[in-house]
């Protein structure tokens, strides 16, 4: 079955163009082509970065912390009980009144005992500021690293002025050095966000979307990866990285109560994510993936609507987020 479903999957009629096949993507001529098994590596690549982010944030981030203002505030921790520990996991984190006396009777203590017990427990599911200001950190270093490293590899590109040169010579692109490292990279980015979800502050509003998103983007970088779109792939990256380094950074000085710093970090975020997101994305990079691919083939491979299914859920996510924004700067404008 898995042999067959593998054959299924590496269809030719699904990933390239009429009269290719994966034959003609062996090393040869000076050309080097993307090859589906070096994606295994990104998964060692992301033990590394969760070490590499471990490392800053203890001995970076928090110093960075505690220079700004932000001091670590330590948790009284209840006293162990197991009736109220499995009453906290399995029933509810907020007892009524009845149920409170209920457990008070149960574990032979009072009824303020009780509740004393449950605001403590509360309080350790609750990130510490320093926590918060952590994770920001370590995030706001990957994108402002990846939007520097990108511009670097990218400016000197003739499909970074003129993305119709993307398409040109497909799917016979060489691969070059640094778009292996920015794909790797950036993969093995997504994947440590996954894996660390459930530890990582819970973002209640948009838990669901990020979830989707990091899928997304494993899942476009993966297969534009093993079908060579790796030209188009490096400026999607480019353009979602420039403007998250903003809002982390936004973040951080708002965990600090920098306010006017944080403000004015939040709005020149605001403007790149709109300008990125809002404009750019759908206007210049959903146009090269949804027109032009039309104009050098009437015959789409299925891949075509495999990707921009993709591109276009993110693109939903954008304006979801951009609907967020807007609702935030409306506040921050009317009601100060």
């Amino acid at each position: 079955i898995l042999k067959t479903l593998n054959s299924w999957f590496w269809w030719e009629n699904i990933w390239m163009p009429a009269n290719v096949t994966w034959a003609n993507f062996v090393d040869r001529d000076g050309l080097v082509f993307p090859k589906p098994h070096q994606l295994y590596a990104t998964i060692p690549y992301t033990f590394v970065l969760l070490i590499i982010r471990f490392l800053s944030e203890r001995y970076v981030a928090i110093p960075l912390a505690k220079a700004l203002g932000i001091k670590n505030v330590r948790r009284v921790k209840p006293q162990p009980n197991p009736v109220l520990e499995s009453y906290f996991r399995e029933c509810s984190k907020h007892p009524s009144q009845s149920e409170i006396q209920g457990l008070a009777k149960k574990c032979n203590c009072t009824v303020r005992l009780v509740e004393k017990w449950f605001r403590r427990r509360r309080n350790l599911e609750i990130p510490t500021v320093l926590r918060k200001f952590q994770e920001a950190f370590w995030r706001f270093s990957f994108y402002l690293a990846s939007s520097i490293a990108g511009f670097i590899f990218l400016y000197d590109k003739p499909w970074f002025y003129d993305i119709w040169q993307t398409w040109v010579g497909y799917p016979f692109q060489t691969l070059l050095p640094s778009q292996y490292w920015y794909y790797m990279a950036e993969i093995s980015f997504y994947w440590s966000l996954l894996f660390t979800l459930g530890i990582d502050n819970k973002r209640k509003a948009d838990f669901l979307a990020h979830v989707v998103h990091h899928l997304a983007a494993i899942g476009l970088m993966s297969g534009s990866w093993c079908g060579n779109y790796v030209r188009l792939g490096t400026l999607v990256i480019f353009v979602h990285d420039t403007a998250d380094f903003w809002l982390e950074a936004a973040k951080m000085f708002n965990y600090a109560h920098w306010e006017k710093t944080c403000n004015t970090l939040f709005i020149i975020f605001s403007i790149t994510f709109f300008i990125t997101r809002i404009i750019l994305f759908p206007f210049w990079i959903l146009r090269a993936t949804l027109y032009q691919p039309t104009y050098y083939s009437t015959t789409p491979v299925i891949a075509y609507f495999l990707f921009n299914g993709q591109l276009l859920i993110l693109q939903g996510l954008h304006l979801y987020w951009g609907y967020l924004i807007f609702k935030i700067l409306r506040r921050f404008i009317f009601l100060k």
